[in-house]
């Protein structure tokens, strides 16, 4: 096993004042709202990998899909010596069907906040590519990064940001984030982006809003985690998740309601919940390819290459630096 920089450390939550405070921000705003990342406690992530086994859940399976058909095309435009970073790495199977058609690559350097879901990824790609140096990060991506020295030179740095996890940000968010990873890249990287397309309400309402309930479990779970972390007192019998698509925006928008008038305590304040009051907690955009261009243009990228499952559910694009 070919690990260097072993420091996983279990930095999946903020300390408790500054994750209240969050809390006590979002639940006290107009409307209310909190941060997606709440979701990922230790049984929000296996949760979360149910949900991408359900039948509705299309995004899975049609980005597997896609680089079963064109991963050797994909490496061919990264080239060798690659030093493939990925941002919210996960149980990375996704990645190994991009690592096995690298030539030569240099490193892996996983990014995942829940340490977990990181050891157990490690311990399967050291399986499959005994090899292959990896340097873990357990940190948020989000937040400027100090990627460790490469074990050689790589020819380049990829940014693999897999998934449609840019699509949990709002267009400037996203955009910021963007810059950043345009920074880390350097000046002869790239970043191999998911994004999901635009397509049927019908299609898309129904991925997140599975049959099993899987979805909803996931969505609740994050009040659970606030009762066992910050000792407040969510019912959950007391609320729902509902999760419907905003053609207008184009992304699903995902909310927890309150079923009844009600209060819970949040540390040192009595929050009121309205009747049917909604509280949103997560977006996921939808893009044309004309969309994510633009959205890639405002933060210096442009883009290279497109590829698409067969069924043209879902993109991989490769954006570099705009020539300026």
């Amino acid at each position: 096993m070919s690990v260097q920089a072993y420091a996983v450390r279990d930095e999946q939550r903020p300390p408790d004042d500054v994750l209240l405070q969050v809390v006590q921000r979002g639940l006290r705003a107009t409307p209310k709202r909190l941060p997606s990342w709440l979701f990922y406690d230790e049984q929000g992530s296996a949760l979360f990998e149910q949900i991408c086994e359900q039948p509705e859940y299309y995004l899975t399976r049609a980005e597997i899909a896609l680089l079963n058909q064109h991963a050797g095309d994909i490496a061919g435009v990264l080239g060798p010596d690659v030093r493939l970073v990925e941002y919210g790495s996960g149980h990375a199977i996704k990645t190994r069907l991009l690592l096995e058609h690298l030539v030569n690559p240099v490193a892996w350097v996983p990014i995942e906040l829940s340490a977990e879901p990181l050891r157990q990824a490690m311990a399967r790609m050291s399986t499959h590519f005994p090899d292959l140096p990896i340097q873990p990060l357990a940190v948020d991506f989000t937040k400027s990064l100090r990627l460790p020295v490469p074990p050689r030179a790589p020819r380049r740095t990829v940014l693999y940001f897999p998934g449609s996890t840019i699509g949990n940000f709002e267009d400037r968010d996203a955009a910021q984030l963007l810059r950043k990873m345009r920074g880390e890249m350097g000046d002869n990287g790239g970043i191999l982006v998911g994004a999901d397309l635009k397509k049927s309400r019908k299609t898309i309402e129904a991925a997140y809003n599975d049959r099993a309930g899987i979805t909803t479990a996931f969505t609740l779970n994050m009040l659970t985690r606030l009762n066992r972390e910050l000792g407040c007192n969510f019912d959950l019998g007391g609320f729902r998740h509902r999760a419907r698509y905003n053609a207008m925006a184009g992304r699903i928008e995902t909310h927890i309601l309150s079923n009844r008038d009600q209060r819970v305590q949040v540390g040192r304040y009595d929050i009121p919940f309205r009747e049917d009051e909604a509280m949103l907690v997560e977006y996921s955009c939808k893009y044309s390819l004309e969309d994510f261009a633009a959205l890639a243009a405002t933060a210096g990228l442009a883009v290279q290459h497109v590829w698409l499952d067969p069924e043209g559910l879902f993109s991989l694009q490769y954006l570099t630096a705009r020539a300026v």
